[in-house]
């Protein structure tokens, strides 16, 4: 006779005598067990029982004990009917493991409730619980690993069944005796769509598996700088630590704070600790030169004294240096007020704040930027600019109708941007400018840009890839900015060809366009031969006559037809291992790469219709990040976001957000969280995390603008530029692989001051990310627990070591 476990596997035979005996035996055991514990009432029947046995097997509590009792409250949960779970998460999201999701909500029981009926279902199951290890019906090491690794899909199906009447009574005396601990919530389970039979799980850690998009990493400085024979066990490497870094984290919290008021006692406990100075960090003030405008990666002196090339602004590029950055505080400059607010901002800014005259003379002449008294102002003119930048917009919009302003356009990158005003009253027309421009090329120019609070980063046009991924810019934009796109082949050109939506267009406003002297003609000669090799088509010249400025418009390709039918194959097509999507630090190469066939194929939907608008080119055959199809997965972020920002976030943290325009998402995803605060008068830098799946595409395509970065390394922006930092389930991920204190450093030295950081993430990463920030004088004011994970809203104040300490 052969006796089987609960999968079915036969582990040994017996002779027969044996095993009636033994069964007799058993039998005799099991009938007294019966008599003594039963519950008639509350015994699930076999086949429906609330928790499968892969389910004990797999479930843990965050201590590591295995959970063998789930609660009529699990089973609501589990179908996502209960009124009473309206706050079961700490990322606000839907678990996608069912399995996990039932072992921990098991976890979160009312001990203290009087009801019979839970108690006598605790006691029968964990005596069926003996009773199956008495009868060594366990599970093999093989056999449990195969039920961990088994996709939840096949779990669905099987916790479906309906709480019983003495389960509902049972709650009701549970709401009825504490109605002080149901606290209002938030982000409820019933707000979320439902995908399929289960609710994506928005906490990128939980996924089962990797995402069916490709990650930077592995185009990694680092890994460049390997040899061919060991580039696949690098990137092998990579892919696994992408993978182990998505796992282990504990399932949802179940509620958010609804005010301040909800949390006060932690926080007046949290408070305390800040003024009694409970922290083991010592920290120093920066001492040397500069100190005030530090950006480690762009201020490299070390580098800088050694390789001394600049013959395609290698000096203007990143060179973090080869250790840690100094971990010193940047000082304030003297006199720092808090920033001016939105829209005021765009027109003046303290002149403490940005002390820095020099292009308030240089250009005094040409109406960027005046000194008045304790302030910058900004007329709104330029070199391009005479009749100001509105009456600029609105002239190219004449020559060119279909680049309609806030519809068909919507994502521009403007190269060279100087203060940014183009960028600043493009947002009266809805649309959003990337814009950039070297460091110290003229005085403080981003830096101003950024004060006035326009979206703009410290960066050139070298020899590496800007840092966006291929085809998501509706129109690149070039006023005067003196880039030399004729010389290497047209390499410079060719990268923007890479970024440029299909179909998009390349606006160019300088002196060659309209004035005819020989070194114009000759400039404008060169870069028009370059354009005619890469197809792209002139769609109009124009000169202004009101102000003798003018600018040509050129339209990249919306198909491989036209690359295809060049009599002369120069520049060459992109070799197909050439990803067109790897850009951080990953050399440009003088190629054109393929359009594709699939991914922004179409055009997006106008805005603001392209906000919500899920990706055309977004396949269900694609494996999200959560878990689920990738179309699914982004309708269900969406919905998610808009519960916590429109919930929790404008009406919960205490932030006043009249004073918040300038926003960074440090971790991502779908961009989710800056389109829920699209009715704000803020903007969103989205932030794609170098080890993260590369899913800043969507992001474009909804409308929105972002950037690749590695949080190992200092970010290429100014001290102060931010309002709010938002960091998703990203210190836990650094935490594994670098310096967490460095990462909250590099926090505080791009935060403004009163400035707010949200946090979000595993209980043990926030209380040294506690430590740290309390360190640092920021005043914690929210801390809200559950279930292993935890928010956290920190505002950072004008605090600052003695320099002479």
């Amino acid at each position: 006779m052969a006796f089987s476990n609960k999968h079915g596997r036969q582990e040994r035979r017996m002779p027969a005598c044996y095993v009636m005996v033994t069964g007799a035996v058993f039998l005799a055991f099991f009938l007294v067990a019966v008599w003594v514990f039963s519950a008639p009432s509350e015994v699930p029947e076999e086949g429906v029982s609330l928790v499968s046995d892969d389910v004990k097997n797999e479930g843990r509590n965050s201590d590591g004990s295995s959970e063998t009792q789930v609660s009529g409250d699990d089973l609501q949960v589990t179908t996502g009917d209960s009124e009473d779970n309206t706050g079961d998460n700490s990322n606000d999201t839907q678990g996608g493991d069912e399995e996990d999701r039932l072992s921990e909500n098991g976890n979160q029981q009312d001990t203290e409730s009087s009801s019979s009926s839970s108690l006598d279902r605790s006691e029968t199951e964990e005596e069926d619980t003996e009773k199956k290890t008495d009868q060594g019906d366990t599970t093999t090491d093989e056999d449990s690993s195969a039920a961990e690794s088994e996709p939840v899909e096949k779990k669905s199906g099987e916790e479906t069944e309906e709480p019983t009447e003495e389960d509902e009574k049972a709650e009701e005396e549970k709401v009825g005796e504490k109605p002080e601990e149901k606290k209002e919530s938030l982000s409820t389970d019933d707000d979320l769509p439902v995908v399929g039979a289960e609710q994506a799980d928005l906490t990128t850690e939980n996924k089962e598996g990797a995402s069916s998009w490709d990650t930077q990493a592995k185009e990694s400085k680092t890994e460049k700088d390997l040899t061919d024979s060991s580039d696949k066990e690098a990137e092998d490497e990579a892919t696994s630590f992408a993978a182990e870094e998505k796992t282990g984290e504990d399932e949802e919290q179940q509620e958010e704070p609804s005010s301040a008021a909800a949390v006060k006692e932690e926080v007046d406990e949290i408070k305390t600790e800040n003024e009694a100075g409970v922290h083991s960090y010592e920290w120093k003030a920066c001492a040397f030169e500069g100190a005030q405008d530090y950006i480690p990666c762009l201020d490299n002196g070390d580098y800088l004294a050694h390789n001394a090339t600049r013959k395609h602004f290698e000096h203007r590029e990143r060179h973090c240096p080869d250790k840690d950055a100094p971990t010193c505080l940047v000082p304030l400059p003297a006199g720092y007020k808090p920033h001016i607010p939105w829209p005021t901002s765009r027109d003046e800014i303290w002149y403490d704040n940005v002390p820095h005259d020099g292009l308030a003379s240089y250009k005094a002449d040409q109406n960027w930027v005046k000194k008045k008294s304790d302030k910058l102002t900004f007329p709104g003119g330029g070199t391009q600019f005479k009749n100001g930048v509105e009456h600029y917009i609105d002239y190219l919009e004449k020559i060119l109708p279909e680049i309609s302003w806030g519809k068909h356009t919507r994502v521009l990158l403007d190269v060279g941007c100087g203060m940014a005003s183009f960028g600043g009253y493009l947002f009266n027309r809805d649309v959003i400018a990337m814009s950039f421009a070297p460091k110290d090329e003229h005085e403080a120019q981003v830096q101003m840009a950024l004060e006035r609070g326009i979206p703009a980063i410290s960066s050139v046009m070298g020899t590496q890839r800007l840092v966006y991924p291929s085809n998501v810019f509706d129109v690149v934009h070039c006023a005067r900015c003196r880039v030399p796109w004729h010389l290497d082949g047209g390499l410079l050109l060719l990268e923007l060809n890479r970024i440029l939506r299909p179909g998009g267009l390349f606006v160019w406003s300088a002196t060659p366009v309209y004035q005819d002297t020989e070194e114009d003609q000759y400039l404008w000669n060169a870069t028009i031969a370059v354009t005619e090799s890469m197809s792209w088509k002139m769609l109009v010249k124009d000169t202004d006559y009101s102000t003798s400025i003018g600018a040509a418009i050129f339209q990249k390709p919306k198909d491989n037809e036209l690359y295809e039918s060049r009599e002369e194959e120069s520049p060459p097509i992109c070799l197909e291992d050439d990803n067109p999507d790897a850009a951080w630090y990953v050399k440009m190469t003088p190629c054109i790469h393929r359009i594709p066939t699939t991914a922004h194929s179409e055009w997006p939907a106008e805005w603001p219709l392209r906000l919500n608008s899920t990706p055309a080119w977004l396949s269900k055959s694609d494996k999200g990040l959560y878990g689920n199809t990738a179309p699914d997965d982004f309708e269900v972020d969406a919905a998610h976001w808009e519960n916590v920002v429109q919930k929790s976030y404008l009406t919960g943290l205490d932030i006043d957000w009249n004073n918040i325009r300038n926003i960074m998402d440090m971790k991502a995803d779908y961009g989710g969280f800056a389109a829920a605060l699209i009715s704000q008068p803020v903007w969103v830098m989205n932030i794609m995390p170098t080890s993260e799946p590369d899913t800043l595409p969507i992001i474009f395509d909804r409308g929105l603008i972002g950037m690749y970065h590695d949080w190992c390394e200092p970010h290429s922006t100014y001290p102060r530029s931010y309002d709010l930092l938002h960091a998703n389930h990203l210190l836990s991920s650094i935490d594994k692989k670098c310096s967490l204190e460095n990462l909250v450093l590099e926090m505080d030295r791009i935060l403004r001051p009163d400035g707010w950081a949200i946090f979000r993430d595993e209980v043990e990463v926030l209380k040294k990310v506690q430590e740290m920030v309390t360190s640092l004088h920021w005043d914690v004011r929210v801390m809200y627990t559950m279930k292993g994970e935890e928010l956290l809203a920190a505002q950072k104040r004008f605090w600052r070591p003695d320099a002479s300490a």
